[in-house]
């Protein structure tokens, strides 16, 4: 009972960390969003050729932070130690059915020999 409460604390505060990480990163990539539009309009920061680069460098960062949310509040979500451990109970169950499918095989090939 005490190690089923520990691993629901530890989950949950691993959760949380996840979490705490998401919104950190989320700010920092609006900060560093509004400095590059900034340096790159105003201060002509990188703008040899007219373009406006700190568009590209926002989009990027933003599918890397969609990246980083899908895997805190989708894949984490789901695939946690749970589920982890019903994937290999069943794994472990369909090797088990496969080794007596194979020993009764083995047991009948050995009786027809006889």
């Amino acid at each position: 009972m005490e190690k089923e409460v520990h691993e629901q604390y530890e989950y949950a505060r691993r959760r949380i960390r996840q979490k705490k990480v998401l919104y950190f990163h989320f700010v920092l990539f609006i900060l560093g969003s509004l400095f590059l539009f900034i340096a790159n309009r105003f201060f002509g920061l990188g703008a040899t050729n007219g373009q406006d680069w700190c568009i590209w460098a926002i989009t990027i960062w933003l599918f890397i932070f969609i990246l980083h949310f899908i895997k805190v509040y989708i894949t984490d979500r789901f695939m946690n130690k749970k589920w982890e451990r019903e994937q290999i109970d069943r794994l472990v169950a369909l090797q088990q059915k496969r080794i007596s499918q194979l020993e009764s095989k083995v047991n009948e090939d050995s009786e027809n020999k006889i």
